[in-house]
């Protein structure tokens, strides 16, 4: 199994051995100047740079290490909508009004990850279709109203199925229930990345890599700071996510930093035709969820488990396998090619943390287990408020964020008290 890191610097994930080619994009050396200067190169970032150089910014982009290196190049590449607090939780606790502005954008991102790939070629093995697997009968509970609360804000493309039909898609017995929606789909996380980076940089789009930024200097313009140089700008977005280190530490304060665990098998060729017919990608409904769907080269990619605190296990095969293996015991033996982890950024409502450090410098982080279609929509709509369209920004910007319980010292072990208490419910409802 691949442990060390990938060429390119990149984890060593199944997406970094079969990424797209791209070009070197050095550090940045001196003084340049652009209207906007946005902090991280994955999909936060590039979201937002592309939209912004499509409306004709000049737009200057700068990351610490390689495009896609975190969370956008190492997660399970499945498109899921909505927020991981849904949309009946933002209205028991922020009212009607902040759940319709919500719910109006919530099925946004993934349509916009599909017109990038459509309007600029991006070869990232999209493939449709995803689904919410229900192990106990309670979650089938929650699968029904899963369904009634998307129809109530629109998204009515979904489907319920029994567990017959649950098991001839997904080629395990496990499932009592799904809730297949077919708008969705997964992709190749990190070609979805290196794919907007080359369409930023076919409009004029410039991206410094191993630019790690050490100081944002307030002002109009601002100035953005690393080891080799400097970018003056209008406006700033921080888009560093669960890798921003302690650049701003009032958002490290309300954010912590997880970390997920994933593994790809050998290719199963025709060995399994059962696994995953029709090829779509299915997430269950435990509060620690297991996630899983299958590699253009029809390698099994499954993932599951939450490291509170973001330390790397030593041994992430051995964390996920019996996962696997609970799902798909006819794969006992198989080979595991690629195991690796990656942070995600969670915040203490879970919702998505939007806002303003100064009145020119923006930020969006704590995507809480959402991130692939959140950061698309959340890069338009950082776009619009830098072009004066504020609306949707100061509907995420006004949701509360409070830092977590016990400040830095106690985070982590309240939080995984939490979720061990989650955790032993879905087992014994089951």
């Amino acid at each position: 199994m691949q442990t060390s890191p990938s060429p390119g610097g990149h984890a060593p994930s199944l997406y970094a051995a079969t990424g797209l080619p791209q070009p070197p994009r050095p550090a940045l050396q001196g003084s340049t100047e652009a209207d906007a200067v946005v902090i991280g190169a994955g999909y936060t970032g590039l979201s937002t740079a592309l939209h912004l150089a499509e409306a004709g910014y000049r737009v200057v982009v700068l990351e610490a290490q390689r495009v896609g290196w975190g969370a956008s190049g190492r997660n399970g590449g499945q498109l899921v909508h909505s927020y991981s607090r849904d949309l009946d939780v933002i209205e028991a606790r922020h009212g009607t009004a902040t759940a319709r502005a919500l719910g109006a954008m919530a099925f946004e991102g993934a349509a916009i990850i599909k017109q990038r790939i459509q309007q600029y070629g991006i070869d990232c093995h999209f493939r449709p279709g995803g689904v919410f697997a229900a192990i106990s009968k309670r979650q089938v509970g929650q699968l029904e109203h899963h369904k009634a609360l998307w129809e109530r804000f629109g998204h009515r493309d979904l489907e319920l199925l029994d567990a017959g039909h649950s098991e001839a898609i997904t080629g395990t017995r496990r499932y009592r229930a799904t809730l297949l929606d077919r708008s969705t789909g997964h992709v190749h996380p990190l070609r979805l990345a290196q794919g907007e980076a080359l369409a930023l940089e076919s409009l004029g789009g410039v991206i410094h890599e191993d630019s790690a930024v050490t100081r944002i200097e307030r002002g109009d313009p601002a100035v953005v700071h690393t080891a080799g140089g400097q970018v003056r700008a209008r406006f700033v977005v921080v888009a560093g996510n669960a890798y921003l280190g302690g650049l701003e530490p009032q958002l490290a304060a309300r954010s912590m930093p997880c970390g997920t665990q994933v593994i790809a098998t050998e290719p199963l060729g025709g060995r399994f035709p059962e696994i995953l017919p029709t090829n779509y990608c299915v997430e269950d409904c435990n509060f620690l969820l297991d996630y899983f769907r299958l590699s253009a080269d029809r390698r099994l990619i499954y993932g599951g488990g939450v490291i509170y605190g973001a330390r790397d296990p030593a041994h992430v095969e051995s964390i996920i396998r019996p996962k696997l293996l609970k799902t798909f015991p006819q794969l006992k033996g198989v080979r595991v090619d690629f195991g690796w982890t990656g942070n995600f950024l969670l915040t203490l409502s879970r919702l998505p943390e939007v806002g303003r450090l100064a009145p020119n410098i923006y930020y969006s982080q704590g995507c809480s287990g959402h991130g692939v279609t959140f950061t698309h929509l959340i890069g338009r709509v950082l776009a619009e408020a830098i072009r004066g369209q504020a609306e949707r920004f100061d509907a995420f910007a006004a949701l509360p964020h409070h830092p977590f319980p016990g400040g830095r010292l106690l985070r982590v072990p309240l939080t995984a008290l939490g979720a061990a208490w989650y955790d032993l419910r879905d087992k014994l409802q089951r």
